[in-house]
């Protein structure tokens, strides 16, 4: 589409084709009438944004209650927005499996996939293992491939704008991957590409315990943890996509590697793998003396990395999942040093999403891109204010 200026009638047609499409997603078989009052365009406007809506197949008449039509006559046309006429996806990629969400265009979910693929896979095999889960679930839910309109995947790692990996220490080979390029090969739509804990930011104000909550942080407990914000309910990825990457601190200040935090003996633990660490705290909760030591100089170090964030961005809220958000008991620890460190302590919660979280909210990310680019609400209701519209 070429360059769009105030007085382009192309424009005009666009905006009020947003704003009458978001009336028709946001209401229940509403009739033309009901769309003029809601939009406040001319009736021929309506009428005229709504024949194109239905040639593009992304509104259609809505069925007719034949009882009703029998007892007060010829009803008024009513339409809805086809939340079928399209899908989404979103995609997890992580060290131990990949999962994936299939959506419709309201965002309800149609279906799930989920491989388990190993932590030493390289990087063209868990590729591979991305299109498995992708093609098993396309074909039991009945969706052709062309029906996509958007991808949201999400990876642990630093991510450019363009969705290479900047650097990615997680997962073998994936430091300098270009993960949206090789992604858009698979897929005839957008492929956008985010960082794990962003993700599950995203689905927690989306559909967990960050909703009403627009200044929160999401912190992915895990072996080295990373955290994901919003801020004024928008995401923030920072300059260069590096916000939250909070498990780097311990590399400022010369302090114990992860390895040394976990051990029980003295020696690095070895390998500083998930089964692992799950063991330490196993033994903790056994009462194991070395075990406990551990667990607790994790959660003194998460708690330090945790405030360091809420000192900087004063979040309403902080959210923690990752696998151990659970065995480590993190809430009471954190809700108490946080009111140490804190001159304004937030609410602490466990994720309600869990490990559902970060596909979630690669999937609200693919959502998010349809609703800008092809109904274009929020843009294009802005552009109408400016133009006098």
């Amino acid at each position: 589409m070429g360059r769009l200026t105030g007085g382009d009638p192309s424009l005009l047609r666009r905006i009020n084709s947003a704003v009458v499409l978001h009336a028709l997603r946001a209401a229940e078989a509403p009739t033309l009438t009901d769309l003029v009052n809601v939009t406040g365009l001319s009736r021929p406007t309506v009428e005229g944004v709504v024949e194109g809506l239905m040639d593009t197949g992304l509104v259609v008449e809505a069925a007719v209650d034949e009882n009703a039509a029998r007892r007060q006559g010829r009803p008024a046309r009513r339409f809805r927005f086809r939340v079928e006429a399209g899908h989404l996806l979103g995609i997890e990629i992580g060290p131990h499996r990949i999962a994936a969400l299939l959506a419709d265009l309201g965002g309800r979910v149609r279906g799930s996939a989920h491989v388990e693929v190993s932590e030493t896979a390289s990087a063209d095999e868990r590729l591979d293992q991305v299109r498995v889960a992708v093609a098993d679930l396309l074909k039991r839910s009945g969706v052709a491939r062309a029906s996509l309109r958007a991808v949201g995947v999400a990876s642990p790692g630093i991510v450019e704008a363009d969705g290479t990996i900047r650097l990615g220490t997680a997962l073998p080979q994936w430091t300098g991957l270009p993960l949206g390029e090789r992604l858009r090969r698979s897929f005839r739509c957008p492929v956008l590409v985010e960082n794990d804990a962003n993700a599950a930011a995203v689905a927690e104000h989306w559909k967990g315990a960050a909703v009403g909550s627009d200044d929160m942080v999401f912190v992915l407990a895990g072996l080295s943890p990373g955290a994901g914000s919003l801020i004024g309910g928008r995401l923030h990825r920072g300059f260069g996509g590096a916000a939250g990457e909070i498990g780097a601190l311990h590399l400022l200040g010369r302090e114990a590697t992860p390895e040394e935090v976990l051990s029980t003996t003295g020696e690095p633990l070895h390998p500083l793998d998930e089964a692992q660490v799950a063991r330490v705290f196993t033994l903790a909760g056994q009462g194991d003396a070395g075990a406990r030591a551990a667990v607790e100089r994790y959660l003194r170090r998460l708690v330090h990395d945790v405030a360091a964030l809420v000192l900087a961005l004063d979040p309403e809220l902080v959210v923690v999942g990752g696998w151990a958000a659970g065995p480590a008991g993190v809430l009471e620890p954190l809700r108490r040093e946080l009111a140490r460190y804190c001159l304004r302590p937030p609410r602490v919660e466990q994720s309600l999403l869990g490990e559902a979280a970060v596909a979630t909210g690669a999937l609200r990310l693919a959502l998010d891109h349809v609703e800008e680019q092809l109904f274009a609400v929020e843009g294009t209701v802005t552009a109408r204010r400016r133009s006098g519209v």
